[in-house]
């Protein structure tokens, strides 16, 4: 491990060999990328005409609940009109009809976990050719560096917030080279016109954030390159809602394209905004049959192969806080779960998403106490790490690894634990 270390306070079991995925579900992720960077693009033009009232006004008004004016205002400034996040991370799960994407992170850890992972996995001597670690060696160093052109001196900027992330972000810029790529925290202003910003902060966490504003401000000059932008509509996890909306299928069919859009409806579960308006005496929220949302509360455990979590711009709605699968709730608590997401919508709306159930796969981690490789069935969640270099139509996705978080067979929720294998994978 490296000597500072990659997680602050966090431990997990670690994997004799990456995981292998097979060349077809290795390709089906590397070809991901193109579909995810597009869905981004059309997410970007679909809240600018609704805030323009050439779409559904709608849209933007679920969209800029909870935000501050000032936030919103910056979202809609001239200066970051056509700005995307530059790195795109999808939570991938293995299921038994294949992957299921769950969300999208602009604002991921892990990356310098991946790298590091990349790097010394494909150092092992392989007794026969074969497939390496997807994204390579330095797959994830060189596609991270790329993400911000010709800009001499890069500032990783991380808040309090994600302090769990800065060791690995450290690692990153040493190996990239501490005199290009420099760790900073919320209080740092020296910034030079030219420079560059990885914004390693979450939009909600912005009066943690002291220089948050300096940074934007500059920006909005054209002084500094800022990814990800100051856009919170990237931070929502409505957006696969607005993507199964009948209202807006044709403006997805038009911005995807046919191949795209049935791609991601294949793979992207049904979800629904949690929107307490009430419907007319004759109508029903699709897929449900429900005619209020208050019904939720008398699905039956059966019933309720749900996922309700929190949208986005709230401190519970990243690292599994604020996720509950109703199968795996009392009624008791599925129904108070169900009356907070009823409650805060005007400042911090729900999305309800269809669950997906895990596939077993077989894994094994070395315990180093019993000096023994120990087989282990468990489930996964893939995470992909698109880097996206160049300007404008001519910008594309490289994928710079693959990182598998595979969990004992009996969590029901996948994410990184202390008795979760963390591991690259291969094809």
């Amino acid at each position: 491990m490296p000597a500072g270390g990659l997680f602050a306070g966090e431990d997990w079991r670690v994997s004799p060999q990456p995981l292998a995925l097979g060349p077809t579900l290795a390709q089906e992720i590397e070809d991901l990328g193109r579909v995810l960077l597009q869905f981004y693009r059309a997410v970007n033009l679909l809240y600018r005409k609704s805030a323009e009232g050439k779409q559904p006004e709608w849209v933007a008004r679920w969209l800029d609940l909870g935000k501050p004016p000032e936030l919103i205002a910056r979202q809609r400034a001239a200066a970051f009109k056509n700005d995307l996040p530059r790195v795109i991370r999808p939570d991938l799960l293995l299921t038994e009809t294949g992957l299921a994407v769950t969300e999208l992170d602009s604002v991921p850890g892990g990356i310098g976990l991946t790298a590091w992972l990349n790097q010394t996995y494909a150092a092992i001597p392989r007794e026969t050719a074969g497939p390496g670690v997807l994204g390579g060696a330095e797959g994830m160093l060189t596609g991270f560096a790329s993400i911000f052109g010709a800009a001499k001196t890069v500032h990783i900027v991380v808040s309090e917030e994600a302090a769990t992330y800065r060791p690995e972000m450290a690692w990153v810029a040493a190996q990239l080279g501490a005199d290009r790529f420099k760790v900073q925290d919320g209080a740092f202003t020296d910034f030079q016109d030219g420079d560059a910003v990885y914004r390693f902060f979450e939009l909600f966490d912005l009066p943690n954030v002291p220089n948050a504003g300096g940074i934007f401000d500059r920006a909005a000059e054209k002084r500094v390159r800022v990814t990800p932008p100051p856009k919170p509509v990237f931070e929502e996890k409505m957006l696969f809602a607005l993507l199964w909306n009948r209202n807006l299928q044709e403006f997805w069919r038009q911005e995807l394209g046919e191949g795209f859009l049935k791609q991601l409806k294949k793979i992207v579960p049904y979800t629904w905004l949690v929107d307490p308006a009430p419907l007319p005496p004759h109508a029903a929220i699709p897929e449900l049959n429900l005619t209020d949302w208050r019904q939720l509360k008398t699905l039956s455990q059966k019933e309720r192969e749900l996922i309700l979590k929190v949208s986005g711009f709230s401190e519970t709605a990243w690292g599994a806080r604020g996720v509950f699968l109703g199968s795996d709730l009392s009624q008791a608590d599925w129904s108070a779960a169900v009356d907070a997401a009823l409650r805060d919508f005007p400042t911090s709306p729900s999305v309800l998403q269809r669950f997906h159930k895990p596939a077993l796969v077989e894994a094994s981690w070395f315990d180093f106490a019993a000096n023994a490789v120990v087989p282990m069935k468990g489930r996964v969640r893939l995470c992909p790490y698109y880097f996206v270099a160049g300007e404008g139509d001519a910008a594309r996705p490289q994928l710079g690894g693959v990182l598998a978080t595979i969990v004992p067979a009996d969590k029901k929720i996948v994410h990184g634990m202390t008795d979760a294998i963390l591991a690259p994978c291969s094809a």
